[in-house]
């Protein structure tokens, strides 16, 4: 099977599943693809420049498979002189329904942000299948669906959010995970004291200003720590990570965004707790890279993170907001606790080796 891949904002995790898909898959996958940037203006113009850009050669696609990035229907539009009759799939990796906006977006006052999550809605009608990269983002965009159709005059078209609950499944994030293993000489030695990491995008939906707050207090507290900073940086970024830079001065072991998959993966193998903040995870991909990585995760009872955990086992690796700081302290000081636990158990079901065949399997059905 021919599959044509359409990614507008080729960066990041996005161009990680969609390289490594095609990579590991048994079909033949051709991508078409933007680069990762003006996220508002992919949603809008990719579908027009990517229509333009794709020349078919003399075997068609069987399938159409699209990220929510692109306004499927201009795109089919566009193209329908070769499209028309091809199977068309949209693959969610996030939606605009449910995406926090930040609180800077000038588009919020304006009261323009509801386009984005519309383009959303129409594409979702038009596809003949959709997919979700967790539970929870399915339920989550389900549930918030028939709320925004009901801001709108009337025929408010809540009829047609069971058509799409009909077509959409969940199909989680297929991830490289076992680049991330490394030899017993490439792993360095852990120091003394517990290593905190933070390897997460560098923005506010991430919330990194509760995460720093907390290990400023437990530092104030005189409890020892070590700490990991890796994770993509933009041009504006939260200010708190200027400021924790100088705060936490002494506890720091590395600092910044790492090229190398090898560097990455050794400041990994080195960390031992992750606490995690963010308002909005759809799936959790730097989580899952940690715990592969035998990192212990310290997670909100929300989001997509319920999923990795076995049911038993979330009083472990949970917290209510409530207890945050003095419960990460004591991970913090558990150092000897953290360092037998094997995280990597729950989350190797997502690495390609073992999750290929349900991608090849599920997309043969579209």
């Amino acid at each position: 099977m021919k599959i044509l891949l359409i990614e507008p904002y080729f960066g990041g995790s996005h161009k990680r599943w969609a390289t490594e898909l095609q990579q590991h898959s048994k079909h033949e996958v051709e991508l078409l693809t933007l680069s990762a940037h003006h996220w508002k203006w992919r949603m809008h113009g990719a579908a027009i420049a990517l229509a333009e850009k794709y020349k078919p050669g003399e075997k068609l696609p069987d399938l159409i498979l699209a990220t929510d990035m692109l306004d499927l229907n201009l795109f089919l539009s566009l193209t329908r002189k070769w499209s028309s009759g091809i199977r068309t799939a949209l693959y969610f990796h996030e939606n605009q329904l449910n995406y926090p906006w930040s609180p800077t977006d000038k588009d919020v006052y304006l009261k323009r942000d509801n386009h984005y999550a519309f383009i959303n809605y129409a594409s979702a009608m038009a596809a003949d299948k959709l997919f979700f990269n967790s539970a929870y983002h399915h339920a989550a965009f389900l549930n918030e669906l028939p709320i925004f159709l009901n801001a709108f005059p009337e025929p408010n078209l809540l009829n047609t959010v069971q058509q799409i609950a009909a077509k959409s499944s969940v199909l989680s994030l297929g991830m490289d995970l076992k680049k991330l293993e490394l030899s017993e000489t490439q792993i360095l030695e852990k120091p003394k004291r517990a290593v905190v990491l933070w390897n997460h995008r560098w923005e506010y939906d991430k919330n990194p200003e509760a995460f720093f707050r907390a290990l400023f207090e437990i530092q104030e507290r005189g409890i020892d720590f070590h700490l990991v900073v890796l994770g993509e940086q933009y041009a504006q970024y939260p200010k708190v990570f200027d400021e924790a830079k100088e705060i936490l001065k002494d506890k720091i072991l590395h600092w910044g965004y790492v090229e190398s998959q090898e560097e990455y993966a050794k400041w990994l193998h080195i960390a031992d707790v992750l606490p995690l903040t963010a308002v909005q995870d759809f799936f959790g991909g730097s989580v899952v890279e940690a715990m592969y990585c035998n990192v212990v995760p310290f997670l909100p009872k929300r989001l997509a993170y319920l999923e990795h955990i076995p049911d038993a086992l979330h009083n472990t690796f949970f917290y209510d907001e409530s207890d945050f700081v003095a419960k990460l302290q004591r991970r913090i000081m558990d150092v000897k606790y953290l360092r037998v636990m094997n995280t990597r158990q729950y989350v190797e079901r997502y690495d390609w080796s073992n999750y290929v065949a349900i991608y090849n399997q599920t997309l043969e059905m579209v």
